[in-house]
């Protein structure tokens, strides 16, 4: 394993490490902002949906040009320019007093992220060999949570759930990873891979080669249905526990559902992509959708802390499933000069993540946070349609890599 850690390119573990931070501080903050918003500001479960989903209608609008632009213009301008913008957004939050300043803050919040993302993880693939590409993006993902582990309690106990405070710490990290940044490809600017502008594809060539790929179409449509019962965690489930008669001091309950949800990434991850890499690569997506699915109906008839826990356990093995093989799968569909706007196009399965907060406010409006099940069965069934798009992803992978191992044997 040391072997490995230490092949890792430097400017790898400067992304990795300030992922860490990164969504350390956003989970402090952004977590909250539903109950935020229904506490302190009195919105409607429908208006607090609609404002936390647009985040996400903002990154679906921008995810592909993100990748795009960062395969023509190259990963540090892009990388640099939406990191600062991405800490100024948090300023903005810091400031907001009004339902409207959130809207747009929260906008700006998903072009931001839409941008740096995929930008981030197609530099982490351009910079990693192949043989240590599953390592990278795993330590990626595990600092992903290892962030989210402490974030949430550490805003709960600062009050993230009726104070903006939180937010201005969120700024000041983000300004300290861009610097960073700035100054690692200063040091590793001989050593980083240059832009694919001569040979990446106009966008209408883009857009025309993304949607005629009859893998990656299924993969993109399927994994939709998986962002949409993952995005009901953050949203859906925070306003039922903030609101629910059955559960008492909802908001710190779903601040422990947070970091065990992390804790458990962390403990899980490793022994399960081990057991789950050598499975055809849409196998764990569809296992991991049914296990999400089932996770939530575990939450509509939940009526106790450890029926509830147990629901956090089976929706993080999911979770795992869904996210740690999925940048491994569309690393291996794409071409190596169209990878940016394969990991960018991919975001539109974030319009799961737009469609979940309004379907949860609505429901909830509909049924009240007293009817866990008729709230939460119409979400456990939704994302269990991503099934039969995965399975049909699954079998065309095949036959394209059938059809193309004789051409590489016969070089």
């Amino acid at each position: 394993m040391r072997q490995y850690l230490r092949q890792i390119h430097p400017l790898a573990w400067t992304i990795i490490i300030g992922t860490m931070f990164g969504r350390l501080v956003t989970s402090m903050s952004i977590p909250f902002l539903s109950i935020y918003l229904t506490r302190v500001l009195d919105a409607t479960p429908t208006q607090t949906g609609i404002t936390v989903a647009v985040s996400s209608l903002a990154g679906v609008m921008v995810s592909f040009y993100g990748g795009y632009i960062s395969d023509r213009i190259g990963r540090k301008i892009v990388m640099l320019i939406s990191v600062f913008s991405w800490a100024g957004v948090f300023f903005i939050f810091s400031a907001a007093e009004h339902l409207w300043v959130f809207f747009v803050a929260n906008t700006l919040n998903g072009l931001c992220r839409a941008v740096f993302e995929p930008t981030s993880r197609a530099l982490l693939s351009d910079i990693t060999s192949p043989e240590n590409k599953l390592l990278v993006f795993n330590l990626r993902y595990a600092a992903v949570n290892l962030g989210v582990v402490f974030g949430p309690i550490i805003g709960f106990q600062l009050g993230s759930s009726e104070s903006t405070f939180p937010f201005v710490i969120s700024g000041l990290i983000y300004i300290a990873y861009g610097l960073v940044l700035f100054l690692q490809f200063k040091l590793q600017h001989a050593n980083l891979p240059e832009r694919h502008q001569a040979t990446a594809p106009r966008l209408r060539e883009a857009l025309i080669t993304t949607g005629r790929d009859r893998v990656f179409l299924p993969v993109l449509i399927g994994t939709t249905f998986c962002v949409l019962g993952y995005g009901h965690f953050s949203s859906t489930l925070a306003q039922y526990l903030a609101r629910s008669p059955i559960f008492e001091n909802g908001s710190q309950m779903f601040s422990y559902m947070l970091s065990l949800n992390a804790v458990t990434v962390l403990i899980i991850q490793y022994p399960l992509v081990r057991t789950f890499r050598n499975f055809p690569p849409l196998v764990p997506l569809i296992v991991g959708n049914l296990l999400v699915a089932t996770s939530l109906m575990m939450v509509g008839i939940a009526e106790g802390v450890l029926m509830m826990m147990m629901s956090v356990i089976l929706f993080t093995i999911g979770e795992v499933l869904l996210f740690t093989m999925m940048d491994m799968l569309i690393d291996r569909i794409a071409k190596p000069e169209w990878k940016g706007t394969y990991f960018g196009t991919i975001g539109f399965n974030n319009i799961g993540s737009v469609i979940a907060p309004v379907m949860g406010g609505v429901l909830l409006s509909q049924f009240g946070s007293e009817n866990g099940f008729a709230v939460f069965l119409p979400i456990a069934l939704t994302t269990a349609l991503g099934v039969p798009f995965l399975l049909i992803a699954h079998r065309r992978l095949v036959v394209r890599e059938k059809q193309t191992e004789p051409t590489s044997l016969s070089m």
